[in-house]
């Protein structure tokens, strides 16, 4: 795989895939970590008089136009991070016809196109919407890490039919990071698993559990796996249909599963969580949260560790008295001595709101990309940039 500091950029027109997806209410940017993430790659082909060509989707339009996802928006705010201009491109068949007809370059100028989901071809991997973004530039760059997943026109097609592909700053630095957790961790090495659902982590907590010193499990995941080891839990969320893949999981892993938990009858703001040991779990209990001594045990493990890895919180924490456990387990973290390495987009709202962005040692963009990669799967991306 190329990296953007071994292709020559300089004077050439570099168009670079990143990852805008970010969330906009009435016109506004809520969140602009992702924008951010972005700026070393743009400064980066800007310092080598590069011109710029950016490309992103947003949300899931699924081929329509919808005013509501449009990256107008984030065009303005790019123009206050990076102090210039920056020209927002609508009309994207109008646009492919342009550079066509005119092979000539504007160092310096950075370009914003159009929600590529706008098009159906995006999603589809069409092969000539594909070629088209490729061929925009001398060079086609990368840099979002969270749609690697995806084998889509813009993180795939494109990426096998520009003259030259590269990876970003941004993505080379997620897969090195990544790797390194994986492969050659600083030990004991102590992965915090969490989240709403266990489908689709299944796999990740088996290749965890081979690999950590320590598997700490909460969440809606954890209610999923206490059930398959016996426990009740009244009417929490669980997934039946995986019961016996979550026994399985627990019979060839070591995990460390809640001792104690908060429930609540229903799920509200107005109700508050109450504690039960697990045998005290009530066919009518909702668990919402890890309890207080499992956080106490989750911090002191989090807390001689040498490398963290995290995703997914601890309970329903947009709920304040259903978020003790997930702030617990965020401080720790944040506190540690450790690398600690988190992801999800849950993960990240919570860190959020918990004020602790800048104490953690990396921070992943990705959420269906971190897992696939922590579980072993081959990204469309990644596997496009290492055959071109």
């Amino acid at each position: 795989m190329l990296t953007l500091s071994e292709v020559a950029i300089s004077n050439a027109r570099v168009a670079v895939r990143v990852d805008f997806n970010v969330p906009i209410s009435d016109g506004q940017i809520e969140n602009d970590e992702r924008l951010r993430a972005t700026l070393p790659t743009i400064e980066y082909c800007l310092a080598r008089n590069a011109e710029i060509v950016l490309l992103s989707h947003l949300g899931r339009p699924k081929g329509q136009i919808k005013p509501d996802l449009s990256l107008r928006p984030i065009a303005r705010s790019l123009e206050v991070l990076l102090g210039q201009p920056v020209e927002f491109i609508d009309d994207l068949d109008g646009y492919f016809q342009s550079i066509k007809d005119s092979k000539a370059i504007q160092p310096g100028k950075i370009s914003l196109l159009e929600n590529l989901r706008f098009v159906p071809g995006e999603e589809k991997n069409n092969e000539e919407f594909g070629t088209n973004l490729g061929r925009i530039g001398d060079i086609y760059v990368f840099d979002a890490f969270a749609t690697a997943h995806r084998a889509h026109a813009s993180t795939y097609g494109a990426v096998k039919t520009a003259p030259q592909s590269c990876a970003g700053l941004l993505f080379s630095r997620e897969i090195e990071t990544l790797s390194t957790v994986m492969d050659t961790p600083a030990r004991p090495l102590v992965a915090v698993v969490g989240g709403a659902k266990i489908s689709g982590k299944l796999e990740v907590l088996e290749q965890i559990g081979r690999i950590a010193d320590a598997t700490l499990v909460g969440g809606g995941i954890a209610n999923t796996l206490l059930l398959a080891n016996g426990w009740s839990v009244g009417r929490s969320l669980v997934e039946q249909e995986l019961i016996s893949t979550a026994k399985s999981i627990s019979a060839k892993t070591s995990l460390e599963l809640p001792i104690d938990v908060m429930v609540c009858d229903e799920i509200a703001h107005e109700n508050n969580a109450l504690f039960r040991l697990l045998d005290e779990v009530s066919d009518n209990d909702m668990i919402v949260d890890i309890g207080p001594e499992t956080g106490r045990r989750f911090a002191k493990v989090i807390g001689g560790a040498a490398t963290i890895l995290w995703n997914g919180p601890m309970g329903v924490f947009e709920i304040d008295q259903y978020g003790e456990g997930t702030r617990a387990v965020t401080e720790a973290v944040a506190n540690a001595d450790g690398f600690s390495v988190v992801g999800g987009g849950d993960t990240l709202a919570a860190i959020s709101k918990y004020s602790a962005n800048r104490k953690f040692d990396y921070i992943s963009t990705g959420g269906g990309a971190f897992l696939d990669f922590i579980e072993g799967r081959k990204l469309p991306a990644l596997e496009a940039l290492s055959r071109h």
